[in-house]
């Protein structure tokens, strides 16, 4: 069947946004649903046929669609988030990625009888631990202390670092001989490096500089982003091949990391941009592979798989935290989770091509054998990341604790009963003589603006399941249940109702808030009266026989304060 290219995109679309959607009602990783969707669409029905752009074009489109997803990627990478882990993360990027890397290539070579030098290009394709499936599974997962962080980092830097190595390794296997490889190689990760630095710096020079300036409308802030790090990564690509990705990561992470302008708009506008082009890429990816070849590698593809879940990792993970402060616990936790994702398809689609065209025809298996070990490493850890977690204590099933932003006298008391019933309870509040009368009655209070960076960045959510924003400013609440409901979402984020009487033009509009807690006429003053008027914080026991509705037919209008 052949499909004009307007047709074919709208069903690529149509089939990646849908993907997104049954992933989501099935509670299953998107990435496995998207290459299911690709394999039915290409090699099953023919749907979807692999000369629909050329392999040049595809390469191109590839290469910039990934270098948005790194973008968006790195602009999350705060270094004050790594705390004590930093270390660790440095080592994974640099001993964890050498033992992979090394092991990877070795077990291809025995298991697919490749070529030496499409085994270490191959093995430089999966160092990557793909941040498009770690990073929901930290979400979901929410683990305590800096684990999820050290993962995030590693997982985002990673996908530059492979792609640098296959670059190097290409550009050595295009030298021919070990000497001119050598002096090739060397030369090419210094240029790489400098120009991928210089530019990604002048680029977050270029956005920084235009928007503490006021030189771009609020509206064109993220749309010019977007063009300054592609100009960035086309420049640094025209300069030196293949060192965009390197520019577009270092252009995030400084903008990421600087105080002078605020790009939490830029970065939501980033993250639907980045679905959209996941779902598009892995649809066309998987599209494109020959199924019969998948299924001829799929014993050895398991193999392989086995080798890096239960072999590279761990070792990679040892190696990078010998005589660190890292946990036996958190060991296990980094060892379990190193999927692959979307940049390792991406960049193992174009090198493939690459190396068939200097004549490696062993090259042409790089491909199915990094999609079999996308399926294979998502499916298990998406699968067994969150019950080992919680195995090793590091999270919990269907997290309730309750993130408190407000520590007054009375929220004290609503905070202290929650405790009493066993639920994690952690009160932020920037006033210090509510939070020293919090922690004398035993709570946990951290002192912090809600809408400082530590509370919206760096506060431990381990446990922590649901959000209630009862401080005395109602912008403040709205501010946080708006932030607090991309992580628990929406459902679980609650505040006092805003005291709108007699500010129609200045008070906060409902169509902004949370879930109203206790009822619109209680808010923070009339909550405050009534407990000094003598107001207290009871707990009831619900049973079969005495329900929740029978509890709010008998206290009535009560109920709504309880």
């Amino acid at each position: 069947m052949h499909l004009e290219i307007g047709t074919a995109l709208a069903i690529i679309l149509a089939l990646g946004l849908g993907s997104e959607w049954v992933a989501w009602r099935l509670q299953l990783p998107s990435v496995l649903v998207l290459l299911v969707a690709g394999f039915l669409a290409g090699p099953v029905f023919g749907i979807l046929q692999p000369d629909l752009v050329s392999d040049e074009t595809l390469v191109s489109i590839v290469s910039l669609a990934v270098a948005v997803i790194l973008f968006e990627g790195s602009l999350s990478l705060r270094l004050s988030e790594l705390g004590g882990s930093a270390p660790t993360v440095w080592r994974l990027l640099s001993i964890g990625v050498l033992v992979t890397w090394l092991l990877a290539a070795a077990a291809s070579v025995v298991l697919f009888g490749l070529s030496i030098q499409v085994a270490v290009l191959l093995g430089a394709v999966l160092v990557v631990t793909g941040p498009t499936v770690i990073i929901p599974l930290l979400i979901h997962i929410r683990p305590a202390g800096q684990v999820g962080a050290a993962l995030r980092w590693e997982g985002i830097i990673n996908d530059p670092i492979g792609a640098v190595l296959a670059v190097l390794v290409y550009e050595g296997v295009a030298a021919g001989s070990l000497h001119a490889a050598g002096i090739v190689v060397a030369a090419a990760l210094a240029k790489t490096i400098a120009v991928g630095v210089a530019l990604g710096a002048i680029g977050a020079a270029v956005m920084i500089v235009s928007m503490r300036r006021y030189w771009l409308p609020d509206r064109l802030h993220s749309p010019v982003a977007l063009a300054a790090a592609i100009a960035a990564f086309a420049v640094s690509d025209v300069l030196q091949p293949d060192s965009g990705l390197v520019a577009v990561t270092v252009m995030g992470v400084i903008l990421a990391n600087q105080a002078s302008v605020r790009i939490v708009h830029i970065v939501e506008f980033k993250e639907n941009l980045r679905v959209l082009l996941i779902s598009v890429l892995f649809v066309v990816l998987a599209s494109r592979v020959d199924g019969a070849l998948l299924l001829s590698l799929l014993p050895r593809g398991l193999a392989f798989a086995a080798i890096l879940i239960l072999v590279a990792r761990p070792l990679a993970v040892l190696a990078s935290t010998v005589k660190s402060r890292v946990t036996l616990q958190e060991k296990a936790f980094l060892s379990w989770l190193a999927p692959r994702g979307i940049v390792a398809a991406s960049i193992s689609s174009m090198f493939a091509l690459r190396l068939e065209a200097l004549g490696y025809a062993d090259a042409g298996l790089i491909t199915p054998i990094t999609f079999i070990t996308i399926v294979v490493t998502v499916l298990v850890y998406g699968v067994t990341a969150a019950p080992v977690a919680r195995r090793l204590g590091l999270a919990v099933r269907s997290p309730q604790g309750v993130l408190v932003i407000g520590a007054d006298t009375w929220i004290r008391g609503v905070a202290k009963a929650l405790q009493d019933q066993g639920v994690r309870v952690v009160l932020v509040d920037s006033n210090w003589s509510h939070l020293s009368a919090a922690r004398l009655s035993g709570l946990k209070a951290v002192y912090s603006s809600v809408v400082s960076r530590y509370a919206l960045d760096e506060l431990d959510l381990g446990g922590i399941g649901r959000l209630i924003a009862m401080s005395p400013v109602d912008e403040f609440n709205t501010l946080a249940v708006r932030h607090f409901s991309t992580i628990f979402g929406r459902a679980n984020v609650y505040q006092v109702a805003p005291d709108t009487e007699g500010r129609n033009r200045s008070g906060v509009s409902p169509r902004l808030t949370g879930r109203i807690l206790f009822g619109y006429r209680w808010t923070f003053p009339a909550l405050s009266r009534a407990f000094e008027q003598g107001a207290s914080v009871k707990v009831t026991c619900l049973t079969e026989e005495f329900g929740f509705e029978d509890f709010r037919r008998y206290y009535g209008d009560a109920a709504q304060v309880l």
